[in-house]
């Protein structure tokens, strides 16, 4: 039994990191735009169309990092057209956003159609658990799994780098003061000269960039493959990790694991042998998600952290 305990904790863990890496990279995405004062629902739309744009670079070029570059920059062109959509007068935030989402998956399953059965090449694992068992002088025998489940994303660690360098840029750099004067007070912001709109269109756009980073996980990592029914809410999810995490990156990649690791369990604990209510299990996550929407919708919780032009705190 405590060897079964510990291959569950030991798969959560890998599948923490596995599963939250695209919700690390759309969650900091969406953080980014959040500072300036707007809100992109269009993410779900971003995230899939840049998972089939990266899974097309990747097949067609036969070299992982072009799909991942492509993904990124087709993430920062769907979240450009969300920003400029938005500047225009009298335009919703969130009507735009479901406009985007709506766009960026119709033209992902149409465009993608010829990707559904081909293999791309994949990004490459960075191989933690066999560092681990040389470092530690353990055996192969009864680690295999083990070793296997510790392999990470290449990607996770650039996510980490991002989420450190985010928190930093934004509290100590002369662009992240002007990105969170634009969120808090735009009126400020224009009294000092900041064009307010170009700001929150950069910031949009970066953030999708970061976001598609998420979309190439998905499609060149794990599960690593195109289909439909790819991101299952993951872009709007993130929304509600942002909320979570207060608009912070750090507290966005604990976030991502956090939910990552709730992905994980049913398949950790179907591998052990227990396939009892595997799939409401699976369903954890958005269990999480509705319940950190109903924390959050007291006034005391939502406020905290937020920016001051987000539509929720007008």
């Amino acid at each position: 039994m405590d060897f079964a305990f510990l291959d569950v904790l030991v798969a959560v863990l890998g599948g923490a990191i596995r599963v939250g890496t695209p919700f690390l990279f759309v969650s900091l995405g969406e953080c980014l735009t959040e500072k300036s004062g707007r809100i992109n629902l269009g993410l779900e739309g971003v995230l899939v169309f840049s998972a089939m744009a990266g899974f097309a670079g990747s097949y067609l070029s036969g070299q992982w990092w072009l799909g991942v570059l492509l993904a990124g920059a087709s993430g920062a062109l769907m979240a450009l057209l969300h920003g400029l959509v938005c500047s225009l007068p009298r335009v919703n935030d969130i009507a735009a956003g479901i406009a985007i989402m709506l766009l960026g998956t119709g033209l992902a399953f149409y465009l993608g159609k010829p990707l559904i059965q081909p293999q791309a090449a994949q990004i490459p694992s960075l191989p933690v658990g066999e560092w681990l068992q040389a470092a530690l002088g353990l055996t192969a025998d009864g680690t295999g799994a083990w070793v296997q489940a510790l392999n990470i994303n290449a990607l996770f660690p650039v996510g980490v780098v991002l989420a450190l360098l985010m928190a930093w840029g934004l509290k100590n750099t002369g662009w992240g003061l002007k990105l969170r004067m634009v969120g808090d007070s735009a009126d400020a912001a224009r009294a000092l000269g900041s064009s307010v709109a170009g700001l929150r269109v950069a910031a949009t756009t970066a953030g999708g960039f970061v976001a598609g980073l998420g979309g190439a996980s998905l499609s060149l990592y794990f599960p690593g493959s195109w289909n439909e029914a790819l991101s299952s809410g993951q872009g709007l999810i993130a929304v509600a990790l942002v909320i979570f995490a207060r608009w912070h990156p750090v507290r966005c990649l604990w976030a991502a694991l956090l939910f990552g690791g709730a992905g994980a369990l049913g398949p950790a604990l179907q591998a052990v042998g227990v396939t009892g209510y595997y799939y409401l299990f699976n369903a954890v996550p958005y269990v999480l998600t509705l319940a950190i929407l109903v924390w959050t919708c007291s006034p005391r919780q939502a406020l905290q952290g937020a920016p001051a032009e987000l539509a929720v705190t007008r």
